[in-house]
């Protein structure tokens, strides 16, 4: 019996072991696949309480956040790694299997560990499923905490926010979590017209911070001339523009409370001020990209890039990334102030050939991965307009394509679908559309419709099987260009992408 059953006082019964007829943890989370999470998660609640807080055995540093959350998660981990730091993470998304979301000790968990921590909350189950089962995600978060608890961690590191949903922000307030990282928080034209700032979302925090036209002042409220929060309240926005910057900082759930110090990544405006209007009202302490920490300075490298940043605690230079990209740059500095601030405050330069050691091993599956050569294969989860956006500038960077053919699915609307094919238009010769996973996914006739309207008809080809959409997109790019200059991006849809790299890795 492990130490989660142990401290909740309940001795395993003869279905606790792992013998025969007993499921595993994969076939448990699999038949909950299709339950809905509920509101606030109480089954999952009270499951943790009747095990005894495992998820308080150890310290948590929270990730939220819209975009990034994943690859800063990998960072933060990997960094940790190199100072031999035990971590445990668990993370979205869901595309390279439930296991893959759960990390040990720099490494995927092991399948055998999750089924011991399956094996030792079994029996409890029944005791919190009287009124509904518990969601998937409900059962992964209780095991892994479990394992984690078991292992034991010196901390975990958890990304909140998965599938569109707040949901580590219904968990924050359970996890002991001393410091909290949140990366850039998309915003809609709406909301930031109603806070009162900028419609278009894109003026970054360290413009407002430094001046251009006024202040952002650590309550979040921007004033010209540097005035007080009252001359920033005094704008007329009443309880509309309130509940606008409550919505807009609604992703990060309660990453941000009293006496956590939340590392801010470089965002817009409406965003920066909807969160440090937050962090002001709770007490928490804020760092913030281009201000306190950032990119110094980066080019392209071999197999990355090499970065210098500007921690908390001093400056670091020649830091190799096997990353491309300069969001993947942004998304180190994030993750290097975190571990500044988890190991000391930031108030102390870390030791450089651990930094090195550690962002040398961040994993980048998913992530510009080049999979296939002759032409190469290259797969990338942006599913979003922001980290279409990314992509598309980090491919014309780090690569040398002249014929580049997109392998398209969308797990969304048109409205979607319409701005993340408008983001790669440029950099792709022509997209085969195909047919997504989730019940989510937007029809593949529906969005051939969409990428016609955006690329034209000539450009556009449909494949409803994903096996058959990359051998058409081989064929397209070997017949348009030399091998050596020809390449297939698939993208758009991560339960896609994770299927592409299984079929291209088998």
């Amino acid at each position: 019996m492990t130490g989660a059953a142990a401290n909740a006082g309940i001795t395993a019964g003869p279905t606790d072991s792992a013998g025969e007829g007993v499921p595993t943890f994969a076939a448990a989370y699999a038949s909950r696949l299709g339950v809905a999470r509920p509101a606030g998660m109480p089954r999952l609640r009270r499951l943790l309480d009747l095990l005894g807080h495992p998820q308080r055995a150890f310290p948590s540093i929270v990730v939220a956040g819209s975009v990034g959350k994943s690859s800063t998660v990998a960072a933060i981990t990997a960094l940790l790694d190199g100072f031999g730091i035990r971590a445990g993470s668990l993370r979205s998304p869901d595309w390279l299997g439930a296991a893959a979301r759960v990390g040990l000790a720099g490494a995927q968990i092991p399948a055998d560990v999750l089924d011991r921590a399956y094996d030792d909350i079994a029996p409890y189950l029944p005791l919190i499923e009287d009124d509904g089962r518990l969601c998937a995600f409900e059962l992964l978060a209780a095991v892994t905490f479990a394992a984690f608890a078991d292992a034991p961690v010196d901390l975990a590191v958890v990304e909140s926010g998965w599938d569109g949903a707040t949901e580590l922000g219904d968990l924050a307030d359970l996890l002991d979590g001393p410091v909290a990282a949140i990366t850039p928080l998309a915003v809609s034209e709406a909301d930031a017209d109603e806070a009162g700032v900028l419609a278009d979302g894109t003026e970054p925090m360290r413009r407002a911070a430094a001046g251009d036209g006024g202040s952002l002042g650590a309550d979040g409220d921007v004033r010209p001339g540097g005035g007080s929060p009252a001359d920033g309240d005094a704008r007329g926005g009443g309880d509309g523009e309130a509940a606008a910057l409550e919505r807009i900082a609604a992703p990060v759930g309660g990453a941000i409370r009293a006496d956590v110090l939340v590392v801010l990544a470089q965002q817009s405006l409406p965003a920066a001020r909807a969160l440090l209007r937050r962090a002001a009202a709770v007490g928490a302490t804020v760092a913030r990209e281009g201000l306190e920490f950032g990119v110094v300075g980066r080019r392209v490298a071999v197999g990355g890039q090499m970065i210098t940043l500007k921690g908390l605690g001093g400056t670091y230079e020649e830091l190799f990334l096997p990353l491309h990209g300069a969001h993947q740059a942004h998304n180190a500095a994030v993750a290097l102030a975190t571990v500044e601030a988890f190991l000391g405050g930031g108030r102390n330069q870390l030791d450089i050939d651990a930094l090195r050691s550690g962002l040398a091993q961040v994993d980048g599956r998913g992530r510009l991965e080049v999979v296939r050569r002759s032409p190469s294969i290259v797969l990338d989860v942006a599913g979003d307009p922001v980290a279409a956006a990314a992509l598309a500038s980090a491919l014309d960077e780090a690569f040398t394509f002249e014929v580049l053919v997109g392998v398209l699915a969308v797990e969304g609307d048109e409205a979607l679908a319409a701005h993340l094919l408008a983001a790669l238009e440029p950099v792709l010769s022509t997209v085969v559309v195909t047919t997504g996973v989730t019940p989510a996914a937007l029809p593949v006739d529906d969005l051939a419709a969409v990428a016609a309207g955006v690329f034209g008809a000539d450009r556009v080809e449909v494949a409803v099987r994903l096996d058959d959409a990359i051998d058409d997109a081989v064929r397209l790019a070997e017949e348009d260009g030399d091998l050596g200059g020809a390449g297939v991006l698939v993208t758009g849809s991560a339960p896609v992408v994770g299927r592409a790299r299984v079929l291209l890795r088998s």
